[in-house]
């Protein structure tokens, strides 16, 4: 990409799951062109490329089901035999006639140099080539799988999550596959300033364990600083250190309050529905530390006379942050949500909303937050190998041959 021609990076993934495909996702959000690649059906196996693409309720075709739709829309899709040496001949074609920018890929490790999408080979000839790759831990460790819970269990996430008396959690969101995504997002765009400055490509390896073990940032240091570790593990709704941030019962569901300071506890033992709770033991955190668990009943007694509404008034007159824990069936008509969200087009007319993105793009701005619908199984393979010049009867002979769908 150069500044003279203002070009758009295009980018080649050979991608699956989720953790690549949130990551491209995100450059498709920047109006940046993603080709991804799929292998060709394998015999005896029903479904047929990425596996996501057969999770959740079916919505355009066999091959476009729910769970596939959100994080694939706005890009291409190919079909591709890399087994084989035509595929990675076609590959390498790829790259070079529609000049590549970036190639990602989250397949393990230890497949790349078989399909011919390792660093070394794709960077041979095209040393400018910034190289992406997630996986479970990384290149040095070929043959591990990569799967959010499984890093969740073993980077201690499990540990932290859910109630001191019950058992180890997962988080909901699959948080270690985006966090994964994200980093290549980050990485990639660092790369591109270098290279604008230097002219070289970039290998760029991200494993998912150290990706998760980065965000852990206050548990592992507090240990290393003489905290008990069942100061820090599964806690609930509450907060670890700061007292009272929970989740408190009312007459109508449930609302969650974070109180972080002092300051705020005076103002909110101020009010008159909380004025009980003006005690001297509660009057600095570690007071109500010590005695958290009686406090929080103390609190649950007061908000559970009480309606969310009017609950969220005393709060919001103490400026004390809190929300009512919203079902996740009605995030989508939040405000912020509504105003902000992205949308696709299915095949058959129906409009479908899409999460926001974290910010939003020129680009995305431009269209009016509509991005394409997500691409069929191989429905690019014509067109893209046309592109960079392949004869009609060229790739009749290929999709004979197996090589491509």
């Amino acid at each position: 990409m150069t500044a003279e021609t203002n070009r758009k990076p295009i980018v080649v993934s050979v991608e699956q799951a989720l953790s690549m495909p949130y990551a491209t996702l995100r450059f498709v959000h920047l109006g940046w062109r993603v080709i991804r690649i799929e292998p060709t059906p394998l015999p005896g196996r029903k479904s047929k490329g990425d596996p996501n693409r057969y999770i959740g309720t079916p919505v355009a075709g066999e091959d476009r089901h729910s769970y596939y739709i959100a994080p694939n829309v706005g890009k291409e899709a190919m079909a591709l035999d890399l087994k084989s040496r035509e595929g990675q001949e076609i590959l390498h074609q790829l790259l070079d006639e529609l000049e590549v920018d970036v190639f990602c890929t989250n397949t393990m490790p230890g497949r790349h140099a078989a399909l011919g999408i390792d660093y070394e080979t794709l960077s041979k000839g095209r040393p400018d080539l910034i190289w992406a790759a997630i996986s479970a831990m990384g290149t040095a460790h070929p043959e591990v799988p990569g799967y959010d819970p499984a890093m969740q269990a073993l980077c201690g996430y499990m540990d932290l999550t859910g109630h001191p008396d019950g058992p180890p959690l997962q988080c909901g969101p699959p948080i270690i596959d985006l966090k994964a995504g994200d980093e290549v997002f980050a990485q990639v765009a660092l790369a591109l300033l270098e290279r604008e400055q230097g002219g070289h490509g970039k290998m760029i390896d991200v494993s998912m364990a150290h990706a998760a073990v980065s965000w852990l940032q206050t548990f592992l240091p507090m240990l290393e600083m003489g905290s008990n570790p069942a100061d820090i593990r599964r806690s609930g709704n509450e907060h670890r250190q700061f007292i009272p941030v929970n989740s408190y019962p009312t007459r109508d569901g449930f609302i969650y309050m974070a109180l972080g300071s002092d300051a705020q506890w005076t103002r909110l033992v101020a009010e008159p529905m909380f004025s009980s709770l003006d005690q001297e033991r509660f009057a600095t955190n570690e007071g109500r530390r010590t005695d958290k668990i009686e406090l929080h009943a103390l609190i649950g007694a007061i908000t559970a006379r009480h309606s969310k509404s009017e609950l969220a008034t005393v709060f919001a007159h103490a400026s004390i942050p809190h929300s009512p824990i919203s079902r996740i069936e009605e995030v989508g008509s939040l405000p912020f949500v509504r105003e902000s969200a992205l949308h696709t087009t299915a095949p058959d007319g129906h409009h479908i909303q899409l999460p926001p993105p974290a910010l939003p793009t020129p680009w995305l701005n431009e269209r009016g937050g509509e991005i394409p619908f997500a691409p069929a199984y191989g429905a690019d393979n014509d067109r893209v190998l046309e592109e960079i010049g392949y004869a009609k009867s060229r790739i009749q002979d290929l999709r004979a041959a197996g090589i491509l769908l």
